[in-house]
């Protein structure tokens, strides 16, 4: 048998020393109790840590993994086809002088200051297709800053868009069309921000409306909202924390709304 020694307070009665006993166990009990909350609170700060830190690392691995037409604008449409757009004049005649073939189409809203969107492959596609295009490369243009609800948006062929005149080049974003326009009038301006295999996808809502997504959306439209917080917002929604990245696919300038989609 173990034995066990207690200590007395002998000007204190039986009572008493039983209760001091009673209120050291107490708070003892207390912080056993306060201890094992904080083990608790500390367990799942850490878990959060390595749950942000294998984040960090995804999005390292996914960036590392980025395709050469991420550097623009760009979205697939319903129909699996590769539409880019130029973020300012220098990406425009990049796309022009370097991506731009006989096989695409060139799209280009009907106002001053636009990119230049190509549709890959577009010389073959159905209307679907580029009537999407139309809708993206609506977005990308100064209607969205002038704050006006629909734009009208053309489509050309490679031969019909050159650099030169019969007097020298053009300038930088400037370009030289000829020939018939195919029109897409009263264009409304509307993005959908979605994760598509771990990579952001964006796409305007007229191909969103036909492509089935899994997980939430975000869907912007023109507003009173900053760029920045308008990207927070985004990224919230959507489970993206590229902010960098995200701001560099919404519209230039402007104001803008989000909201979730279904």
């Amino acid at each position: 048998m173990t034995s066990m020694e207690i200590e007395i307070d002998y000007t204190k009665s039986a009572h008493e020393n039983a209760g001091d006993y009673y209120n050291r166990a107490k708070r003892l009990l207390q912080k056993r109790e306060g201890a094992m909350r904080a083990i608790k609170d500390l367990e799942k700060a850490l878990t959060e840590a390595e749950k942000k830190a294998a984040q960090r690392e995804e999005r390292k691995v996914i960036n590392t993994k980025r395709e050469w037409y991420e550097s623009f604008h760009w979205f697939r449409t319903s129909e699996e086809m590769l539409a880019i757009g130029g973020r300012d004049a220098q990406q425009n005649e990049l796309i022009n002088s370097r991506y731009f073939t006989d096989a695409d189409l060139f799209f280009h809203a009907d106002i001053f200051g636009a990119s230049v969107c190509i549709l890959k492959d577009g010389a073959k596609a159905g209307g679907r297709s580029r009537e999407e295009t139309a809708h993206f490369a609506a977005c990308y243009s100064s209607a969205w800053k002038g704050g006006h609800g629909t734009v009208d948006v053309y489509a050309m062929r490679r031969e019909q868009v050159s650099k030169s005149t019969g007097k020298g080049s053009l300038g930088t974003g400037s370009f030289l069309l000829k020939g018939e326009r195919e029109w897409h009038r009263n264009i409304p301006l509307k993005l959908v921000f979605f994760m598509k295999e771990g990579v952001m996808n964006v796409a305007p809502g007229i191909t969103a409306e036909r492509i089935g997504m899994e997980g939430p959306r975000a869907e912007v439209s023109q507003g009173d909202k900053k760029k920045s917080d308008a990207a927070k917002q985004v990224a919230g929604i959507i489970g993206c924390q590229d902010l960098d990245y995200i701001m560099r696919q919404l519209p230039p300038d402007g104001g803008f709304n989000v909201s979730k989609g279904g």
